[in-house]
């Protein structure tokens, strides 16, 4: 690994631990010649299989596009980056698990909606909104008063937690 700040190629690992839920070896560095510490992350080269548009067009999975679209519907919501970035993480694996070579935009729209019903009520309903294309109000309301009927987000990681402590027998 050449060092980033004198571009010496000679640098020792000095530290390795886990990191994105296991998917990927975070490495702290030092360089033999200046002595800077760096922190690289290593982690697979998957392939992820083509994306086919509603217009059947074919392209790359894009996993930027994913984060950006999950962005502007959380945009302005009390959610955290690291909450977004394990639930484009989790899409990612589902994409990987399916085992195809080409996958429907459709799909992961469906798997995006789930990861944000589970994030914001409000950001599944913004994003609901362009995938299903509702046509008027009265979509919304169905799909609003869908949501009421069934715990929110943080009701149910309440329950998630409940229902953990109970299969670790610490309740």
């Amino acid at each position: 690994m050449r060092c980033p700040f004198c571009n010496a190629h000679a640098t020792k690992v000095t530290d390795s631990r886990l990191a994105a839920e296991g998917d990927q070896v975070r490495r702290r560095r030092e360089c033999l010649s200046c002595k800077e510490r760096f922190t690289t992350y290593e982690s697979a080269q998957l392939n992820l299989p083509r994306v086919i548009k509603s217009d059947g067009v074919r392209v790359p999975f894009d996993d930027a596009k994913l984060l950006s679209g999950m962005n502007k519907a959380l945009e302005k919501r009390p959610v955290s980056s690291h909450d977004i970035e394990l639930a484009v993480h989790r899409i990612k694996r589902k994409i990987l698990a399916a085992g195809v070579r080409e996958i429907a935009t459709r799909k992961i729209g469906h798997w995006v909606m789930q990861e944000l019903e589970g994030l914001d009520e409000v950001a599944y309903v913004r994003f609901a909104s362009v995938y299903r294309s509702f046509q008027d109000v009265s979509a919304f309301q169905e799909e609003i008063e869908r949501l009421l009927n069934q715990p929110g987000p943080q009701e149910r990681r309440k329950q998630l937690q409940l229902l953990s402590d109970e299969m670790d027998g610490s309740s």
